[in-house]
């Protein structure tokens, strides 16, 4: 993980209380594939007392709200992200993202059922859950999918004896046509159970590589079509309220 002021962001939301996971970049870290991020970002809880104490966790870190929307559970509720750019010394300048959900994956109570916990420095995090971080990659943006390939190729590296599950979830995740078909020479029988669900593996058992590629860029395609969809209303709602704060500051 990078280094001490995102640590310092985990430690003060630890110390008050506040019921969160680690996401995003930073998250990507802990599973072992590296990228590097100035941001932490979390998806909470979104009830009031669990507002109120990351609340206090960011008046400790001196962080003030930028861009839209304010800290509010309806904004959250619907999806949108809360911002805000810390003040303290420790932690100056580092950006930290809120949310209450996360397109294509389960409510927060489940999430965090799902949880990894990691001891750091004598401290517990709580960081997403593997499965759940892949899934929250399915995005619109290049670099996400670039790192759901890493998350995923990265867990078949190193589990050395994988569970009939962990195999099924690497047949339904992974994107590398390479990798898919090694998966598919070791694992045939799971690989035809998989194929009802993921219909593309059918092209991995015939090993028609161009094929699967192109399925591949297709299933990619539908995915950042569908978080298009999911976010367009959230924009416009924004470009709504930086237009009723625009007009009140003309008056």
């Amino acid at each position: 993980m990078t280094a001490n002021p995102i640590l310092k962001v985990l430690f003060i939301f630890r110390k008050f209380d506040v019921k969160s996971l680690l996401i995003g970049g930073q998250a990507c870290i802990i599973y072992g594939a590296a990228e590097f991020s100035r941001d932490s970002d979390f998806i909470i809880l979104c009830d009031t007392s669990n507002l109120n104490r990351l609340r206090k966790a960011l008046a400790a870190l001196k962080a003030r709200r930028i861009y839209y929307p304010p800290l509010k559970k309806g904004y959250l509720e619907r999806g949108h992200a809360c911002h805000f750019r810390c003040g303290a010394a420790s932690v100056k300048n580092l950006r930290i993202d809120v949310l209450a959900r996360l397109r294509n994956c389960d409510p927060f109570e489940k999430l965090w059922r799902r949880r990894l916990t990691v001891r750091i420095l004598g401290k517990t995090i709580d960081v997403i859950g593997l499965e759940d971080l892949v899934r929250s990659k399915k995005t619109q943006r290049d670099k996400d999918w670039l790192m759901l390939n890493r998350l995923v190729n990265n867990d078949i590296m190193m589990t050395l004896k994988p569970s009939p599950g962990k195999i099924s979830w690497w047949l339904n995740e992974c994107r590398d046509t390479g990798q898919l078909i090694k998966l598919a020479a070791n694992y045939k029988k799971v690989v035809r159970a998989v194929a009802l669900k993921r219909p593309l593996l059918k092209a991995v058992l015939k090993t028609q590589r161009k094929k699967l590629e192109k399925l591949l860029r297709c299933e990619e395609l539908r995915e950042r079509e569908k978080d298009r969809q999911y976010w367009q209303p959230l924009i416009k709602e924004l470009e709504t309220l930086r237009y009723k704060r625009s007009i009140k500051k003309s008056r």
